[in-house]
């Protein structure tokens, strides 16, 4: 007989649940997409290179208006990473913006407040999404979806 263990629940649900409302809300008032991929390991030395690889294999560069946003963490690596699609990432201020982003999400996962700092970073970067790819009052197809994807 083998027995296998249970997979370790990377964030609770109801920290999902939170999360995942932070994106629908911050989807809400723009065209732009945000996707949040949590594992537990990056199996590249920098983050930034798997979040460029998973960018590229959720589809994230084929959004309409190239303005598609991957937060990327792997939790016991102490690892993540901020890539947004070529149009965001320009009219966001560029490095500047993105560095300031990433600084304010690392000050909260330091203190184990992942949820918070998830929560936090998606709110900011819907902002700047609203600021330059609004929401017209058409429809507003949702072009990838909300939910947390899992690594392992």
């Amino acid at each position: 007989m083998f027995f296998f263990r249970k997979p370790k629940q990377l964030l609770p649900k109801a920290e999902q649940d939170f999360i995942v409302a932070a994106v629908k809300k911050a989807e809400a008032t723009t065209t732009g997409e945000i996707r949040v991929y949590v594992e537990s390991h990056c199996s590249y030395v920098d983050a930034m290179q798997r979040a460029q690889e998973l960018f590229g294999s959720m589809n994230m560069h084929q959004t309409e208006n190239r303005n598609a946003v991957l937060v990327y963490l792997a939790t016991e690596d102490k690892q993540f990473a901020l890539l947004g699609d070529e149009n965001i990432y320009k009219l966001a201020g560029g490095a500047e913006f993105w560095q300031g982003a990433a600084f304010k999400l690392q000050s909260h996962l330091r203190n184990g407040a992942f949820a918070k700092g998830l929560e936090e970073c998606v709110q900011e970067l819907g902002k700047v999404l609203a600021i330059h790819f609004p929401f017209t009052g058409t429809v507003n197809e949702n072009e990838l979806p909300d939910e947390i994807v899992f690594g392992k």
